[in-house]
């Protein structure tokens, strides 16, 4: 599984930009489940078994990043952040666009006094992309030029947030193989700028229960969020609530059942802000029942973001396990 993360987040995926990691996911799933389709606004969806009421996971595979919008000058433009990009972690960054052009974010200063300003509230209005002198067209996007990296049990990458938890649903069905349960797994576009894609996948979908993977935000690096309880190595996380949906507790009390069957270790997770696809999901038709199981990430948005391999793992089983059991 490490290699389909390193793959994956390696990736080239911006919101709106996301066909060839859809390739790329097609070419993992499709020896391994019934059959699969793209919808009309790119979702990827596939499906395994036949039976019993089913359940729909859903990993989105879009990515924060920027987009080119006028030239300064030749080799120098203004850029927009797609998604969650915050302007300080964009400053003094590489990215690589989308046709490979490789440029660094920098700040406009004239003065001492100019640089201390724009620092104290940095905005997009005083950034810029140099290319080095190399043209590139209005409107290319860009992501993090970074790439993947193991530490022992820690995995660090761009785009954790979400291809972790699309690696997560590529093991699920290469293992899962006579599966009791129909189930659907979904890869959705656009989550990063308002969960666009889960917004309407799972309206063709006969689905009793939806269940999003995603990160969530790790509180253990020194003065972190104080009323966040999730941290790296303690299991996927069963989320509680966010700033956008509160998940539906009869799904919540199966998936604690199951780990607690199992021997899978969990943790629970209320989250201060943010959301996921499960809000969307909610809403749909006439309403499905949702909620989300998130895996711990320290540095997310950033183009170091860090999971724990054996979280991962976990994640894959809690998941299979809920298959099997339901």
């Amino acid at each position: 599984m490490i290699e389909t993360i390193k793959i994956l987040t390696e990736s080239f995926g911006p919101s709106g930009r996301e066909s060839k990691v859809r390739e790329i996911l097609i070419e993992m799933i499709k020896d391994h489940v019934d059959g699969y389709e793209v919808d009309k606004v790119g979702n990827l969806i596939a499906w395994k078994g036949n039976v019993g009421k089913p359940v729909v996971f859903v990993a989105h595979m879009d990515e924060i990043g920027i987009v080119v919008t006028n030239e300064i000058r030749g080799g120098f433009y203004r850029i927009e952040p797609v998604g969650g990009v915050s302007p300080y972690t964009a400053l003094n960054r590489r990215y690589v666009l989308e046709d490979g052009t490789v440029g660094v974010v920098g700040m406009e200063t004239e003065t001492v006094q100019d640089a201390k300003k724009n620092m104290t509230n940095l905005s997009f209005d005083a950034l810029y992309l140099d290319t080095f002198g190399k043209r590139v067209d209005i409107s290319t996007f860009g992501v993090y030029d970074s790439y993947f990296y193991q530490n022992g049990d820690f995995l660090v990458s761009k785009a954790m947030d979400d291809r972790v938890s699309c690696a997560v649903l590529v093991e699920m069905v290469r293992r899962l193989k006579e599966p009791k349960r129909k189930f659907y797994i979904a890869f959705s576009i656009q989550e990063e700028v308002g969960l666009v894609g889960s917004s309407v996948l799972a309206y063709p979908l006969d689905v009793q229960e939806a269940i999003a993977i995603d990160v969530t935000d790790s509180a253990d690096s020194p003065k972190s969020f104080k009323r966040h309880p999730m941290v790296i190595g303690k299991g996927p996380a069963i989320k509680i609530k966010d700033r956008y949906s509160i998940s539906d507790k009869r799904i919540v009390d199966k998936l604690i059942k199951v780990a607690e069957d199992k021997g899978i270790p969990y943790q629970l997770e209320v989250l201060t802000f943010g959301g996921t696809d499960a809000a969307a999901l909610m809403r749909t038709r006439e309403g499905i029942p949702s909620a989300t199981v998130s895996i711990p990430t320290r540095y997310i948005h950033t183009p170091n973001e860090v999971v724990g391999k054996d979280d991962v793992e976990n994640t894959v089983r809690l998941l299979i396990e809920y298959v099997r059991a339901v």
